[in-house]
Protein backbone atom coordinates (compact mmCIF):
# COMPACT_ATOMS: atom_id res chain seq x y z
CA UNK A 1 0.00 0.00 0.00
CA UNK A 2 1.10 3.54 -1.11
CA UNK A 3 1.12 5.56 2.34
CA UNK A 4 0.00 9.26 1.81
CA UNK A 5 1.74 12.50 2.76
CA UNK A 6 0.85 14.22 5.91
CA UNK A 7 -0.70 16.99 4.16
CA UNK A 8 -2.66 14.46 2.44
CA UNK A 9 -3.55 12.43 5.50
CA UNK A 10 -4.82 15.35 7.02
CA UNK A 11 -7.83 15.32 4.63
CA UNK A 12 -8.16 11.40 5.06
CA UNK A 13 -10.86 10.13 6.97
CA UNK A 14 -9.44 6.92 8.30
CA UNK A 15 -11.83 6.44 11.20
CA UNK A 16 -15.09 5.93 8.96
CA UNK A 17 -14.87 4.15 5.41
CA UNK A 18 -14.74 5.64 2.14
CA UNK A 19 -16.41 4.38 -0.87
CA UNK A 20 -13.25 4.41 -3.08
CA UNK A 21 -11.48 2.17 -0.45
CA UNK A 22 -14.27 0.04 0.24
CA UNK A 23 -14.54 -0.66 -3.13
CA UNK A 24 -11.11 -1.55 -3.84
CA UNK A 25 -11.68 -4.03 -0.92
CA UNK A 26 -14.15 -5.52 -2.48
CA UNK A 27 -12.15 -5.56 -5.75
CA UNK A 28 -9.96 -7.11 -3.82
CA UNK A 29 -7.44 -4.59 -3.50
CA UNK A 30 -5.15 -3.52 -0.54
CA UNK A 31 -5.40 0.10 -0.97
CA UNK A 32 -7.59 0.24 2.08
CA UNK A 33 -7.81 0.67 5.91
CA UNK A 34 -9.10 -1.68 8.15
CA UNK A 35 -12.55 0.17 8.67
CA UNK A 36 -12.57 -0.11 5.12
CA UNK A 37 -12.35 -3.85 5.24
CA UNK A 38 -14.57 -3.98 8.31
CA UNK A 39 -17.47 -2.15 6.45
CA UNK A 40 -16.89 -4.33 3.06
CA UNK A 41 -17.16 -7.66 5.41
CA UNK A 42 -20.59 -5.82 6.59
CA UNK A 43 -21.77 -5.84 3.02
CA UNK A 44 -20.77 -9.09 1.82
CA UNK A 45 -22.21 -10.62 5.44
CA UNK A 46 -25.57 -9.43 4.22
CA UNK A 47 -25.13 -9.85 0.53
CA UNK A 48 -22.45 -12.03 -0.42
CA UNK A 49 -22.66 -11.57 -4.30
CA UNK A 50 -21.30 -8.09 -3.63
CA UNK A 51 -17.80 -8.62 -4.67
CA UNK A 52 -19.03 -9.96 -8.32
CA UNK A 53 -21.18 -7.35 -8.70
CA UNK A 54 -17.96 -5.11 -8.10
CA UNK A 55 -16.32 -6.79 -10.89
CA UNK A 56 -18.95 -6.45 -13.24
CA UNK A 57 -18.96 -2.92 -13.03
CA UNK A 58 -15.64 -2.79 -13.45
CA UNK A 59 -15.92 -5.15 -16.65
CA UNK A 60 -18.71 -2.63 -18.15
CA UNK A 61 -16.00 0.19 -17.86
CA UNK A 62 -13.68 -1.95 -19.97
CA UNK A 63 -16.64 -2.93 -22.50
CA UNK A 64 -17.92 0.99 -22.63
CA UNK A 65 -14.44 2.11 -23.31
CA UNK A 66 -13.56 -0.11 -25.73
CA UNK A 67 -16.83 1.11 -27.58
CA UNK A 68 -16.27 4.48 -27.67
CA UNK A 69 -12.65 4.27 -28.42
CA UNK A 70 -13.18 1.58 -31.18
CA UNK A 71 -16.40 2.07 -32.92
CA UNK A 72 -17.65 5.82 -31.96
CA UNK A 73 -14.10 7.36 -32.24
CA UNK A 74 -13.81 9.31 -29.27
CA UNK A 75 -10.23 9.91 -28.35
CA UNK A 76 -11.05 12.25 -25.43
CA UNK A 77 -12.19 11.08 -21.62
CA UNK A 78 -13.66 12.54 -18.56
CA UNK A 79 -14.09 10.24 -15.93
CA UNK A 80 -15.27 11.07 -12.75
CA UNK A 81 -15.60 9.27 -9.70
CA UNK A 82 -12.23 7.30 -10.50
CA UNK A 83 -11.50 5.23 -7.45
CA UNK A 84 -8.65 3.75 -6.87
CA UNK A 85 -6.22 2.22 -9.56
CA UNK A 86 -6.83 -1.30 -10.80
CA UNK A 87 -6.86 -3.20 -13.61
CA UNK A 88 -8.15 -1.89 -17.15
CA UNK A 89 -8.31 1.82 -15.96
CA UNK A 90 -10.53 4.44 -18.71
CA UNK A 91 -6.94 5.33 -20.13
CA UNK A 92 -5.10 1.52 -20.37
CA UNK A 93 -8.43 0.73 -22.56
CA UNK A 94 -8.56 3.67 -24.45
CA UNK A 95 -4.58 4.43 -25.49
CA UNK A 96 -4.63 0.12 -26.32
CA UNK A 97 -6.86 0.88 -28.83
CA UNK A 98 -6.11 4.67 -29.84
CA UNK A 99 -2.82 5.80 -28.15
CA UNK A 100 -2.84 9.76 -28.83
CA UNK A 101 -6.53 9.32 -26.39
CA UNK A 102 -6.65 11.92 -23.30
CA UNK A 103 -8.22 11.23 -20.53
CA UNK A 104 -8.99 13.32 -16.99
CA UNK A 105 -9.99 12.01 -13.77
CA UNK A 106 -11.77 13.22 -11.15
CA UNK A 107 -12.07 12.05 -7.56
CA UNK A 108 -12.20 13.60 -3.90
CA UNK A 109 -10.72 11.36 -2.34
CA UNK A 110 -7.19 12.53 -1.66
CA UNK A 111 -5.52 8.92 -1.53
CA UNK A 112 -7.32 8.39 -4.89
CA UNK A 113 -5.52 11.14 -6.04
CA UNK A 114 -1.89 10.13 -4.85
CA UNK A 115 -2.42 6.69 -6.42
CA UNK A 116 -3.30 7.92 -9.56
CA UNK A 117 -0.60 10.22 -10.32
CA UNK A 118 1.79 7.35 -8.97
CA UNK A 119 0.54 4.96 -11.18
CA UNK A 120 -2.13 6.07 -13.94
CA UNK A 121 0.55 6.76 -16.73
CA UNK A 122 -0.11 7.88 -19.91
CA UNK A 123 1.07 6.76 -23.47
CA UNK A 124 3.82 9.18 -24.84
CA UNK A 125 0.95 10.17 -27.49
CA UNK A 126 -1.73 10.79 -25.05
CA UNK A 127 -2.19 12.20 -22.06
CA UNK A 128 -3.59 11.73 -18.24
CA UNK A 129 -4.58 14.10 -15.76
CA UNK A 130 -5.69 13.98 -12.04
CA UNK A 131 -8.51 16.60 -10.73
CA UNK A 132 -9.38 16.84 -7.27
CA UNK A 133 -12.91 17.75 -7.63
CA UNK A 134 -16.50 16.62 -6.53
CA UNK A 135 -19.25 15.41 -8.82
CA UNK A 136 -21.35 18.17 -7.04
CA UNK A 137 -19.28 20.79 -8.58
CA UNK A 138 -20.02 20.69 -12.47
CA UNK A 139 -18.89 23.50 -13.69
CA UNK A 140 -15.42 23.57 -11.69
CA UNK A 141 -14.66 20.00 -13.13
CA UNK A 142 -15.43 21.43 -17.12
CA UNK A 143 -13.21 24.06 -16.55
CA UNK A 144 -10.63 22.17 -15.17
CA UNK A 145 -10.80 19.56 -17.55
CA UNK A 146 -10.60 22.16 -20.02
CA UNK A 147 -6.97 22.60 -19.45
CA UNK A 148 -6.21 18.83 -20.40
CA UNK A 149 -9.20 17.96 -22.98
CA UNK A 150 -10.33 19.79 -26.15
CA UNK A 151 -14.18 20.77 -24.98
CA UNK A 152 -14.90 22.02 -28.70
CA UNK A 153 -14.36 18.20 -29.47
CA UNK A 154 -16.52 15.32 -28.49
CA UNK A 155 -15.64 13.91 -25.04
CA UNK A 156 -17.13 10.50 -23.55
CA UNK A 157 -18.01 11.26 -19.78
CA UNK A 158 -18.14 8.34 -17.37
CA UNK A 159 -20.23 8.31 -14.30
CA UNK A 160 -19.82 4.46 -13.14
CA UNK A 161 -21.08 4.20 -9.38
CA UNK A 162 -20.95 7.84 -8.59
CA UNK A 163 -24.34 9.29 -8.78
CA UNK A 164 -25.46 6.83 -5.94
CA UNK A 165 -23.21 8.60 -3.90
CA UNK A 166 -25.57 11.82 -4.72
CA UNK A 167 -28.68 12.10 -2.86
CA UNK A 168 -32.03 13.52 -4.18
CA UNK A 169 -31.69 16.73 -2.82
CA UNK A 170 -28.26 17.25 -4.45
CA UNK A 171 -30.46 16.94 -7.75
CA UNK A 172 -28.10 14.18 -9.69
CA UNK A 173 -30.03 14.89 -12.92
CA UNK A 174 -29.28 18.40 -12.88
CA UNK A 175 -25.50 17.36 -12.36
CA UNK A 176 -25.52 14.97 -15.35
CA UNK A 177 -26.83 17.87 -17.98
CA UNK A 178 -24.52 20.45 -16.83
CA UNK A 179 -21.94 18.12 -17.26
CA UNK A 180 -23.36 17.33 -20.69
CA UNK A 181 -24.19 20.91 -21.59
CA UNK A 182 -20.23 21.71 -21.37
CA UNK A 183 -19.72 19.19 -23.59
CA UNK A 184 -19.98 19.49 -27.36
CA UNK A 185 -22.27 17.40 -29.95
CA UNK A 186 -20.67 13.74 -31.00
CA UNK A 187 -19.65 13.34 -27.09
CA UNK A 188 -21.23 10.58 -24.73
CA UNK A 189 -22.70 9.61 -21.68
CA UNK A 190 -21.37 6.17 -20.23
CA UNK A 191 -23.18 5.57 -17.17
CA UNK A 192 -24.21 2.58 -14.22
CA UNK A 193 -25.18 2.71 -10.75
CA UNK A 194 -26.84 0.45 -8.47
CA UNK A 195 -30.75 -0.58 -8.18
CA UNK A 196 -33.39 -0.78 -5.12
CA UNK A 197 -34.67 -3.81 -6.16
CA UNK A 198 -33.40 -6.81 -4.79
CA UNK A 199 -33.92 -6.67 -1.30
CA UNK A 200 -30.84 -8.34 -0.05
CA UNK A 201 -28.69 -5.16 -1.30
CA UNK A 202 -31.10 -2.74 -0.12
CA UNK A 203 -30.34 -4.36 3.62
CA UNK A 204 -26.27 -4.15 2.64
CA UNK A 205 -26.51 -0.82 1.79
CA UNK A 206 -28.57 0.29 4.81
CA UNK A 207 -25.94 -1.53 7.29
CA UNK A 208 -23.08 0.56 4.68
CA UNK A 209 -24.47 3.81 5.07
CA UNK A 210 -24.56 3.44 9.18
CA UNK A 211 -21.10 3.21 9.66
CA UNK A 212 -19.79 4.87 5.99
CA UNK A 213 -18.55 9.14 5.53
CA UNK A 214 -20.72 8.79 2.50
CA UNK A 215 -23.96 7.89 2.00
CA UNK A 216 -24.97 5.16 -0.93
CA UNK A 217 -28.20 5.93 -2.58
CA UNK A 218 -29.96 2.81 -4.43
CA UNK A 219 -32.66 4.36 -7.11
CA UNK A 220 -35.48 2.36 -8.98
CA UNK A 221 -34.19 1.63 -12.99
CA UNK A 222 -36.41 4.52 -14.47
CA UNK A 223 -35.11 6.89 -12.55
CA UNK A 224 -31.46 5.61 -13.44
CA UNK A 225 -32.53 5.80 -16.91
CA UNK A 226 -33.93 9.23 -16.82
CA UNK A 227 -30.40 10.45 -16.54
CA UNK A 228 -29.72 10.04 -20.17
CA UNK A 229 -33.20 12.19 -21.18
CA UNK A 230 -32.32 14.01 -24.30
CA UNK A 231 -29.11 11.70 -25.48
CA UNK A 232 -29.58 9.59 -28.40
CA UNK A 233 -29.09 5.84 -26.39
CA UNK A 234 -26.87 3.33 -28.11
CA UNK A 235 -28.20 0.13 -28.52
CA UNK A 236 -28.97 -2.49 -26.37
CA UNK A 237 -29.99 0.79 -24.45
CA UNK A 238 -30.49 1.45 -20.65
CA UNK A 239 -30.25 -2.39 -19.42
CA UNK A 240 -28.71 -4.62 -16.53
CA UNK A 241 -25.04 -3.97 -16.39
CA UNK A 242 -24.14 -7.74 -17.43
CA UNK A 243 -26.19 -7.63 -20.38
CA UNK A 244 -24.76 -4.20 -21.86
CA UNK A 245 -22.72 -5.50 -24.82
CA UNK A 246 -21.29 -8.88 -23.44
CA UNK A 247 -18.07 -9.72 -24.53
CA UNK A 248 -17.70 -12.44 -26.95
CA UNK A 249 -17.20 -15.52 -25.83
CA UNK A 250 -17.32 -14.99 -22.25
CA UNK A 251 -20.06 -16.99 -20.21
CA UNK A 252 -22.90 -15.10 -18.91
CA UNK A 253 -22.27 -13.68 -15.58
CA UNK A 254 -24.66 -15.38 -12.97
CA UNK A 255 -25.18 -12.21 -10.17
CA UNK A 256 -27.90 -10.23 -8.95
CA UNK A 257 -30.13 -8.19 -10.77
CA UNK A 258 -28.78 -4.85 -8.72
CA UNK A 259 -27.34 -2.49 -11.23
CA UNK A 260 -28.36 -0.93 -14.91
CA UNK A 261 -26.30 0.91 -17.20
CA UNK A 262 -25.97 2.44 -20.76
CA UNK A 263 -24.31 4.65 -22.96
CA UNK A 264 -25.85 7.63 -25.10
CA UNK A 265 -24.88 9.81 -27.62
CA UNK A 266 -25.57 14.13 -27.45
CA UNK A 267 -26.51 14.96 -30.84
Amino acid sequence: MTYPSDDVRARLRTDRPHSARVWNYLLGGKDNYPVDSQAGDVILSTFPEFAAVAQVQRRFLARAVRFLAGEAGIRQFLDIGTGLPTADNTHEVAQRIAPESRVVYVDNDPLVLVHAQALLTSSAEGACAYLDADVRDPEHILAEAAKTLDLTRPVALTLLGILGQVSDAERPGELVRTLMAGLPAGSYLALSDGIDTNVALNTAVGAYNGQSANTYHLRSPETIASFFTGLEPVEPGVVSTVTWRPDTGRPQEDTAEVSVCGVARKN
